[in-house]
């Protein structure tokens, strides 16, 4: 099974050898996924304008879109999820952090460590969400701060062994 993985000129993905790339994952030019990462099924990691960062153990659910600007790249921190159809668009995910499934994330925003973006979330240009704070709503607003992490860390130890079963056990039959 080949992975979508594209040099675009001279920019070359950098992909740790631990992390995992599903076999219909695009990934394009300046990006960089760390150990224990997974990117998976539909995603596509566009590197073109500017450059993104993939952090450690951090998961890049089914269908997201991440891409970047030339002046604001997309950097997503260590043990994050990034929920099935999201959009990060030119952003700072701190570590930690739960994006939600079908949420966007506009230029300039930055999301602090272990927050919450709640699904189907839309954070505007240059929105700040101090850490530990739960966003909701179109456009977000905090909702809450003090958020409890413990099912975003169980989340993050979850995709890391599906990942390692995936590298396993996949197998293409048709």
């Amino acid at each position: 099974m080949g992975v979508s993985i594209y040099a675009l000129d001279e920019d070359e993905p950098e992909i740790d050898e631990l992390a995992y790339v599903a076999p219909d994952a695009v990934v394009i030019g300046r990006v960089k996924i760390g150990p224990e990462a997974s990117v998976w099924p539909g995603a596509v990691l566009r590197g073109d304008h500017g450059y993104i960062s993939v952090g450690a153990r951090t998961s890049v659910q089914d269908g997201t879109i991440v891409h970047c600007t030339a002046s604001y790249p997309t950097i997503i921190g260590d043990d994050c999820v990034v929920g099935h159809n999201a959009h990060l668009e030119g952003c700072v995910v701190e570590a930690g952090c739960l994006i939600g499934s079908g949420s966007v994330t506009l230029n300039r925003v930055v999301i602090g460590r272990g927050s919450i973006v709640a699904a189907g979330a839309v954070l505007p240009k240059g929105f700040q969400v101090p850490p530990g704070s739960l966003v909701a709503g179109v456009p977000a607003t905090v909702k809450r701060s003090n958020v409890d992490t413990t099912w975003t860390e169980g989340a993050v130890q979850t995709y890391i062994a599906t990942a390692r079963h995936h590298a396993a056990g996949l197998r293409r039959i048709g």
